[in-house]
Order: structure tokens, then C-alpha cells, then sequence
């Protein structure tokens, strides 16, 4: 007797007997219990009047037609030609069209095409854009408790200055003081360790400082004032021609991608670090408090998201391109030097005598520091550990 041939079930050859996950997906045509389901399925359609297109509705994720179509504008503190500081911006709101298949859109300008880079937080503030991005220390004038939301003299680096935002009460405590300006933050950005900045005349002691005038903004700007320097504030695409005219002396910006673009070698050749007042300042997204209360729990979430993938954008960027510029800078003539350990030490007490000073009359300023600094001898003590000793000996180690 021949052996029967294969039947073909479902999906799959089978080879006596039947295969019940071929029957679980293709039914038998003949199969009574399925038939009488299939008619009652086209019966509900029939009774209810939904059709393929109204099957197809029903299909689309809840999720997608809730999602209004909303757009903000994004002023922020950069020109254009900063392209990490910039490009910061243009990743945010790139991922926020994306994620939310371009029903939340941001609206980008630069500094000074809507308002001045150092009035973000006032156009936030009153509802001239949705939203701002910036360096928070730059509204130290209104409050000094604001210099905690980028970085403060002596400060926590990179790491410690996040980890204080997200994990160490930072947000809550600073949004408790925006919240006064009918604001809220998230992060957004962070440039790392900035340098020292740029000198006309070479600087070896305290004396040296004296009559100096340098662009340098916030608490690091008191300090610097309290050792003789005269402080300016002023954006980034102000600082060359003042430098140039001579209308200043020194002046501080970020690092050495930033600081190329922007030409300060050409003007003033001595390059110093580190910059004590900058040890891992943060960039901050400002919304209007009301606008930001009228989003939709998604369009928040997507919108801190965005920002974290901003910071972690600008951070890696900035390892990448810094060391590369600074080399072409030293093989233009720039002189790189360290501050002696005089003027460091001199700044550190000066630093030390500002934050009591200030604490005895800003509780929020003190109840703000006491949180930072108890956060940061902790973080330096683990670091010691590990980070630093590590760090110590792959640098002197490194190759080229």
C-alpha cells in the first residue's frame, strides 16, 4: 500500500496527522464553529455601520489622535555659527517634530533675532516665545541663586553638576526660584570643563589683575571684581570686536572648538585654564510656566527626552572637537598657560568669602549652596577613588 501524500495545512506540510497551530491560524474552510464567528463579525458591521474605513479607525492608535498640533518658538542664547552650543538646539527640536510625527514643532532663532541672547529668560518669562535656551547664570543680576542652574566658582564638574540636577534635588530646588519668573527648566545641554580664557598680556600674579577688564559673566565676574578685574557681560558675537578695539582685555567664552570660531586667538594670545568658575556648567530649556502646564503629559515627556538627548549630544561633541582645535591653536601661535597657583588659591578664598557674604542675605542662595556643595564633597570623594586616579594615569600616559 502507498503511503498517503502529504497534506498541506495552513502554512506548513504536515505529515500525518494535523497541526493544531496551523488550524489555530488558517481554520479549516469547512469548519462550522469558524464559519458561524466569521458571519457573526460581518453581522456587528452590518448592525453598527462601520466599514473597512471605520474598521481601519478604530485601529489607529489612541495615542496618535490625541496628539494636538501645537508650535513654539525657541529663542536661544547662540548664534548660529556655534554650531555645538547651536546645534544643541537643532537637535531638540528635531526630535520633537520626529517623535511626534511633526504635530509638536519648535521654531528655532538665534540670538538676537527675536530678543538679545541675554534676555532669553525675560521673552520666556512674559510669553514673547514658549520657549528659551540658555546658560542660566547669565540672569545672576536678578537673583545669584540662578548661577546654581549652569555652574558656579569652584563648583562641581560635568558628571556631579547632572548628577546634583537629576538626582540631588537640583530641579526642584531651581524650579522653585523659576517658578517666581512663571518658568520651568529641564536639561539641556552642558559644555563640560570650560577654559580659563583669553589675555592680551601674559598674567603671573593677584597684581596682575588689577584694572584688568574681562568679559566674564555672573558670580565668577564677583570674584574676579573682589581680586580688582573689572567684569563685562556680554554675548558671544560681542566679545571679538571688543577684543579687538581694546575695549576689554581678557575674556572668557567656552573651549577651544567654540573660541577658535570665534577668533579670540587672533587678538589675544595667551590661553589660559582652567576656568575655575565653569567646572561642568549646564544649558538649561526654559519654558513659560503656563504654556508648559498646558501641554499634553506626552509632549512634556518628549520634550525632557529631547533635552537629554541635546545634552548627551553636546557633551560627546565637545570631547570630540576640543582636543583637535586646541592643537590647531597651538600651531598658531597661541601660548597656553596655566593660572599660577597664587591667583587659583586667591580666587578660591575670594569665592569662599562672596558665597558667605551672599548666603547671609539670600536664604534661597544659601539653602541652594548648602545642597551643591554637601552633593559635590561626596561625588569628589568617590571620585578620588576611582575617576580621578584613573583619569590621573591615562593622562600622563597618553599617547600623542
Amino acid at each position: 500500500m502507498l503511503p498517503a501524500k502529504p497534506r498541506k495545512e495552513g502554512l506548513r506540510v504536515i505529515r500525518g496527522g494535523r497541526n493544531r497551530l496551523s488550524e489555530r491560524i488558517m481554520p479549516n474552510r469547512h469548519d462550522t464553529t469558524t464559519g458561524q464567528d466569521s458571519m457573526k463579525r460581518r453581522d456587528f458591521l452590518k448592525v453598527t455601520g462601520i466599514g473597512a474605513a471605520g474598521a481601519a479607525t478604530l485601529a489607529a492608535p489612541a495615542i496618535a489622535q490625541s496628539m494636538p498640533e501645537i508650535k513654539w518658538r525657541l529663542t536661544a542664547s547662540w548664534p548660529k555659527s556655534l554650531d555645538t552650543l547651536w546645534g544643541g538646539v537643532e537637535v531638540m527640536a528635531k526630535l520633537v517634530a520626529e517623535a511626534t510625527d511633526n504635530k509638536f514643532q519648535l521654531q528655532t532663532f538665534a540670538g538676537g533675532e527675536i530678543v538679545p541672547g541675554l534676555q532669553v529668560l525675560d521673552a520666556v518669562q512674559n510669553g514673547t516665545v514658549e520657549m528659551g535656551h540658555t546658560a542660566s547664570y547669565y540672569y545672576f543680576g536678578k537673583d545669584p541663586t540662578f548661577a546654581f542652574g549652569t555652574a558656579v566658582p569652584f563648583g562641581p564638574n560635568q558628571r556631579l553638576n547632572q548628577a546634583w540636577y537629576m538626582h540631588g534635588g537640583g530641579r526642584e530646588l531651581l524650579n522653585e526660584l523659576y517658578k517666581n519668573y512663571n518658568v520651568t527648566t529641564f536639561l539641556a545641554g552642558n559644555t563640560g570643563c570650560q577654559m580659563g580664557g583669553w589675555f592680551r598680556k601674559e598674567i603671573k600674579t593677584v597684581d596682575d589683575l588689577k584694572g584688568l577688564k574681562m568679559r566674564i559673566g555672573g558670580f565668577a565676574g564677583r570674584v574676579m571684581a573682589k581680586l580688582g578685574v573689572v567684569p563685562q557681560q556680554l554675548a558671544g558675537g560681542d566679545i571679538y570686536p571688543a577684543l579687538e578695539k581694546g575695549t576689554i582685555d581678557a575674556a572668557e567664552w567656552v573651549g577651544p572648538y567654540d573660541d577658535e570660531k570665534l577668533g579670540f586667538n587672533k587678538v589675544a594670545p595667551n590661553y589660559y585654564f582652567p576656568g575655575w568658575w565653569e567646572g561642568g556648567p549646564m544649558l538649561l530649556g526654559l519654558v513659560n510656566l503656563e504654556k508648559w502646564n498646558s501641554l499634553p503629559k506626552s509632549y512634556q515627556s518628549i520634550l525632557e527626552q529631547a533635552g537629554q538627548t541635546a545634552n548627551s549630544w553636546m557633551m560627546a561633541k565637545y570631547d570630540q572637537a576640543n582636543p583637535a582645535a586646541l592643537k590647531k591653536l597651538l600651531a598658531g601661535g597661541t601660548k597656553l598657560r596655566p593660572f599660577s597657583p597664587e591667583i587659583l588659591q586667591a580666587c578660591l578664598k575670594a569665592t569662599k568669602e562672596i558665597y558667605t557674604e551672599t548666603s547671609a542675605s539670600n536664604a534661597n542662595f544659601k539653602k541652594v549652596l548648602d545642597s551643591v556643595q554637601g552633593f559635590t564633597s561626596n561625588g569628589y570623594q568617590w571620585w578620588q577613588v576611582a575617576e580621578l586616579g584613573y583619569d590621573g594615569f591615562m593622562a600622563r600616559n597618553a599617547q600623542g
